[in-house]
């Protein structure tokens, strides 16, 4: 049975702070919650309509993400985003998903080509500002069918909990002029690399693809100065001040 929380209905047919936690971490993948917010426990008890133990279990498996920081007796805040995380991320997702775009290029191209299409003209109808989370979550399905068609589901969940940070700065991304259309000529080229058995060419434009965000951090970083954490900048130590 769903309960009315504010604007949230829970399922109290499944465990609360399971649903809590997994709320909160779209808020900070998306950015609705920004680095840096304080999150009030007496606050998220009343918005979510329970009691301090579920509140205090999400939020400790957020930490467990890496997506706030705990002061014992302090604050909670949505954690800073970390650069060096999101490259190691990267790094994980090119050697997984450069050698599937091989195997699937020889092995299943017509069969993972169609079903990429089929993703792909949903997300070409969501391309716009105003349907930005439903555009990000197609864009995920894609690179999910990537992993299921080559055989490697599993790992798909083992990418997803190790890319939070990249998630986080591609959100940033996505607004960005031009960033949607050439997402979307990315996956064209990817799709159709495959279904043309060109494994060279379909490596090629996965590693395009997969290197757009990073590739201008300076960019981002410019544009959210407070936002993140990255040991190898410079201008790392003015943000530490920030908190």
């Amino acid at each position: 049975m769903a309960t009315k929380t504010g604007f949230l209905l829970l399922d109290r047919s499944r465990q609360v702070a399971v649903q809590v936690h997994e709320i909160l971490k779209e808020r900070i993948l998306t950015v609705a919650l920004e680095p840096g917010t304080v999150l009030s426990r007496a606050t998220l008890m009343e918005e979510f309509g329970v009691s301090q133990t579920p509140v205090r279990d999400a939020l400790l498996r957020l930490q467990e993400d890496g997506l706030v920081d705990i002061f014992p007796q302090y604050a909670t805040r949505v954690s800073r985003i970390d650069v060096d995380h999101a490259r190691q991320a990267q790094f994980l997702r090119l050697s997984v998903e450069l050698e599937a775009v091989r195997r699937l290029s020889s092995i299943s191209s017509k069969d993972t080509a169609e079903a990429l299409d089929r993703v792909l003209r949903q997300q070409e109808a969501v391309a716009d500002p105003s349907t930005y989370d439903k555009f990000d979550a197609l864009d995920r399905e894609f690179h999910r069918v990537l992993y299921e068609h080559s055989g490697n589901a599993l790992l798909w969940k083992v990418i997803r909990q190790q890319s939070v940070h990249l998630d986080r700065l591609r959100r940033l991304n996505l607004p960005m002029e031009g960033k949607i259309q050439s997402l979307l000529q990315e996956h064209h080229a990817i799709v159709d690399a495959i279904r043309s058995g060109d494994e060279r060419a379909a490596v090629s434009a996965l590693r395009k693809h997969l290197s757009g965000t990073l590739s201008i951090i300076d960019v981002i970083r410019a544009k959210f100065p407070t936002f993140m954490y990255d040991p190898a900048s410079s201008s790392n130590a003015s943000n530490v001040s920030a908190g």
